[in-house]
């Protein structure tokens, strides 16, 4: 070669290196891989050079058992034989020599709601996976037990990383088994090597990367730490209890509202401006009010002769945004007059660990009857862990339902009662975990048989001070299409109602006017009129709750805010004083800016009713019914 031709190589090798950097600095730097490792990661990459075999093996340990507690447990199929990742290269490995980082690949990657089916339908998938996990299994066929207790252990191998780009479904947690090389590393609080996942943008491939955290002689072991970046001692026990056995008796599973720090910190996060003080402006009986939005559900269908569409916003008396406003401030000294649909500090309610936390103040404390018990996977990881070994020794049932903060129709949910499998998720997003509902009062389908079902009602929030709060007499209801019982948790038809938003699925359609004497038949004993006026009471007690307290910790009373809000509420059945079977509401959650889809399709004049109400007070002649 040339020296002009080795010249022009290198400056290429440069220019790819400094792309490379661009774009992937930031990941690089927050998994605190060092820089003196990115030029030989890009040319590893590039070349896709996986040399982690010439440095590293992987050596097999007998497990002797010294006591009758782990006989049992190598009865039951606990692995005989351990494994150990040890340096194997003669030269040892440097800590500050370039070359020091490996690709590890990946055996597996999936999204949980797509792993059965892959483990049943991927050749090779299932008898891979068990072999890495330790199971004994040799068939070909797939095999139900052995894919159920693939689902039942892989949570102590599975890692996790997710997008920042793309859509909703497209940013959801993506999880991944290491190669047998990769997952044979264990867990040390002083280990000698780091691993971090990495998403390569140009070849859109992950791999997990493998670096040192000191020199390392041949035969020293290769461990990572498995709670890396924890401080935080109790925690760090709970994180790790998939692995390293823990007691926490001394930690208690109560849980009661978060202090005013926790509310501050959400405020300052979402950075509304709250607004100034202002005097409530009367609407004149004779004005047209001018109402700007962008949402085509209101512009088609919002016709009231009071209304008029303006395309400027800057005239517009009333503002009805999709979008979160976050600048009260501004509109309330520029434009006091104007109305919104919008409360400040509303998301105590919209999001899905402030409505838990908000709920414990009817009860000074204590979840009240009508919310499923929650626990902030974040803040209340050991509670929750001790009340799951609580219900564990008083043989009570231990379904619980994993959620994210701030997603809704259903994604990134996961019903278990494996406690690890809950544990890890703290990995992923930021999660609620509640106690599933493992008694719910069921719907009969004639076709199918005793379904879930969930009830959806639209609240209007006309004020905060004083209280005025209004419920859509028309509720909306949701089906699974697969008969309810506590199995095969990611069976999505089983135990989720949303299907207008999967495919391929069928959408069970009820009106609330049909499903009253339906649900009257087949529960004689309970009329709808007293079920309803215990949800009602429940949607009481919750908005009473969220607006006893001053912005940040409760919803701000600005007199130009209304809202609407979509309540996903259960039944379920609980126990009276005299052991008779009652029905219970269960809020589930609440939506901003809800999809009103099918309000409009089946009752046109949905909005002209929400903004009679809300905007020119004048219930009285529309299917409301006033709850505070």
């Amino acid at each position: 070669m040339s020296t002009n031709d080795a010249q022009s190589t290198e400056d290429d090798d440069d220019d790819e290196f400094r792309v490379f950097v661009s774009v992937h600095a930031g990941s690089l730097s927050s998994s605190g891989v060092p820089r003196t490792y990115w030029r030989s990661l890009q040319r590893k990459i590039s070349n896709q050079v996986y040399d982690a075999g010439e440095v590293f093996g992987v050596l097999q340990v007998r497990q002797h058992y010294s006591d009758e507690e782990n006989k049992e447990n190598e009865e039951e199929g606990g692995a005989l034989i351990s494994s150990r990742v040890v340096v194997t290269r003669e030269g040892g490995l440097q800590a500050s020599e370039p070359t020091s980082v490996f690709l590890v690949d990946h055996a597996w990657t999936y999204r949980v709601d797509h792993a059965r089916q892959q483990l049943e339908q991927v050749p090779g998938l299932l008898p891979r996976m068990a072999a890495l996990i330790g199971l004994d299994f040799h068939g070909e066929a797939p095999d139900p037990d052995t894919v159920e207790l693939v689902m039942e252990h892989m949570w102590r191998y599975n890692q996790t990383y997710h997008l920042s780009q793309g859509s909703a479904e497209e940013k959801l947690p993506v999880w991944y088994i290491m190669d047998e090389f990769g997952s044979q590393v264990q867990h040390s609080d002083q280990p000698s090597c780091c691993m971090a996942p990495f998403f390569c943008v140009q070849d859109q491939l992950a791999y997990t990367l493998l670096w040192p955290l000191q020199d390392l002689q041949k035969g020293d072991e290769v461990t990572r730490d498995y709670a890396y970046g924890e401080t935080n001692a109790l925690v760090r026990r709970c994180r790790l209890l998939p692995w390293v056995p823990a007691d926490l008796g001394e930690v208690g599973a109560a849980t009661s509202e978060p202090p005013d720090s926790y509310y501050e910190a959400i405020a300052q996060e979402n950075r509304e401006q709250l607004p100034a003080e202002i005097q409530a402006d009367a609407v004149a009986e004779d004005q047209i009010l001018k109402v700007y939005c962008e949402m085509s559900q209101v512009t088609d269908n919002l016709s009231h002769p009071c209304f008029q569409l303006t395309e400027e916003e800057e005239e517009a008396d009333v503002i009805w945004s999709y979008n979160h406003i976050k600048d009260y401030r501004t509109l309330s000294v520029e434009r006091p007059h104007v109305m919104l649909n919008q409360f400040p500090c509303e998301s105590i309610l919209t999001v899905k660990d402030c409505l838990a936390a908000v709920a414990r103040r009817v009860n000074l404390g204590t979840a009240p009857d009508w919310m499923p018990e929650t626990f902030n996977l974040q803040t209340e990881l050991p509670h929750f862990i001790r009340r799951y070994q609580q219900r564990t020794e008083r043989g009570e049932d231990n379904h619980w339902i994993c959620k994210p903060w701030n997603l809704a129709r259903s994604l990134d949910t996961h019903i278990t009662n494996n406690l690890t499998y809950i544990i890890r998720q703290r990995e992923s997003t930021p999660k609620v975990v509640c106690k599933y509902i493992e008694d719910p009062v069921l719907f009969h389908r004639e076709e199918v048989g005793l379904v879930k079902f969930d009830i959806r009602y639209m609240l209007m929030l006309r004020s905060v001070q004083p209280l005025r709060l209004y419920a859509y007499d028309v509720f909306w209801l949701r089906f699974a299409n697969r008969p309810f019982s506590l199995d095969h948790l990611d069976d999505y038809q089983k135990h989720f109602t949303v299907m207008n938003y999967a495919e391929g699925v069928q959408l069970k359609q009820v009106h609330y006017d049909e499903f009253i004497p339906m649900f009257e038949e087949q529960y004689p004993q309970h009329p709808w009129k007293e079920v309803e006026a215990e949800v009602f009471k429940a949607f009481r007690e919750l908005f009473q709750a969220a607006t006893s307290r001053p912005a940040p910790y409760g919803i701000c009373a600005y007199v130009s805010s209304r809202a609407i809000y979509a309540v996903d509420l259960m039944l379920k059945w609980r126990r009276g004083e005299n052991g008779e079977r009652l029905m219970q509401p269960q809020i589930l959650e609440l939506n901003f800016s809800p999809d009103c889809a099918r309000a409009c399709l089946y009752h046109p004049s949905f909005y002209n009713h929400i903004f009679q109400t809300l905007f020119l007070d004048q219930p009285d002649d529309c299917p409301v019914t006033q709850i505070v």
